[in-house]
């Protein structure tokens, strides 16, 4: 059995589904980053980090000379952005504060799962059945992670947190797949989307929350970190993972994510490692080699 992405001479699609995979990396740092930047407003941290990543954008766009192309979109286009972008930061933020965290992440978690399955629904999308198994595999590692010893208790009076979890995964999903119908949409525009997103956040913090500015220089550092990597950079290679790469080996891979993000936090001190976490490691690291196998002819098909 051999992996794909370990061949020598890495086709198109292989390089840009690695390039999409830089984004998981990244945002396994999202935690450690946030956990290291304070107490700052959900939406002002938020507005500051995609007004970092749309300066970033912007400057790249210069040197390149590429600018234009992250401003001149059709409606469509820009829509789908700050429908992915903002809405699923809107909606995440909701979430959390209207029901525990840890069922309201598990919740938010299913994204990669619906990305696998919706990849399917593309016109050269293929569900295979090592697809579904690998990202059912990696739910449940996710899973392991986000509740640990916690347990999962919903609560009834937590509806409507409920509801803005599943729909951040619904957003962030189909952001994701229908991106690929927008190929040839240079990924420039995320800067646009980013620049937008910044505005909104803005507004949201100055209609719903106290500002709070960083008290250390090691807050600002994660702030800047944050826009820069998990807020910023992802999001580009992303776009790229998803408009040129495998879309459901994506899916299945964003699930080492919260692996990543779990040892990070362990090696931070932050979290304690336990056998949960070993299970969890196991899952998702099955769930993936499953996922990446060669399709063989009899490599069977869901329908």
């Amino acid at each position: 059995m051999v992996i794909s992405y370990m061949n020598t001479s890495p086709s198109p699609q292989t390089r840009a589904t690695l390039i999409g995979f830089v984004a998981i990396a990244l945002w396994a740092l999202l935690a450690l980053l946030t956990a290291a930047s304070g107490t700052m407003p959900p939406f002002q941290l938020a507005a500051i980090c995609f007004g970092l990543a749309g300066l970033g954008g912007i400057g790249v766009g210069l040197w390149r000379g590429t600018l234009a192309q992250a401003f001149i979109q059709p409606p469509k286009v820009w829509a789908l952005g700050i429908f992915g972008l903002f809405g699923y930061h809107f909606c995440y933020f909701t979430a959390l504060r209207n029901a525990p965290v840890v069922e309201a992440s598990l919740i938010a978690y299913l994204w990669p799962l619906l990305i696998v399955l919706f990849a399917a629904c593309l016109p050269e999308g293929k569900l295979h059945i090592r697809h579904f198994v690998g990202a059912m595999l990696g739910l449940l590692g996710a899973g392991l992670l986000i509740t640990r010893s916690k347990g999962i208790d919903f609560d009834s009076g937590a509806t409507l947190g409920y509801v803005m979890a599943g729909l951040c995964a619904i957003i962030w999903s189909s952001y994701s797949v229908l991106s690929r119908r927008f190929a040839d949409t240079p990924t420039d525009v995320i800067t646009g989307y980013c620049c937008v997103s910044a505005l909104l956040a803005l507004l949201c913090h100055l209609g719903f929350e106290t500002t709070q500015w960083p008290e250390t220089t090691l807050q600002w550092l994660a702030i800047v970190g944050l826009g820069l990597g998990p807020v910023g950079l992802a999001f580009f290679v992303w776009d790229h993972g998803m408009k040129q790469g495998n879309i459901a080996l994506l899916g299945v891979l964003s699930y080492a994510s919260p692996l990543f993000s779990t040892l990070l936090m362990i090696m931070a001190g932050f979290a304690e490692a336990t056998w949960t976490v070993l299970v969890a490691c196991a899952a998702i690291t099955l769930g993936a080699f499953i996922a990446a196998r060669n399709g063989s002819r009899n490599d069977e098909k869901i329908p």
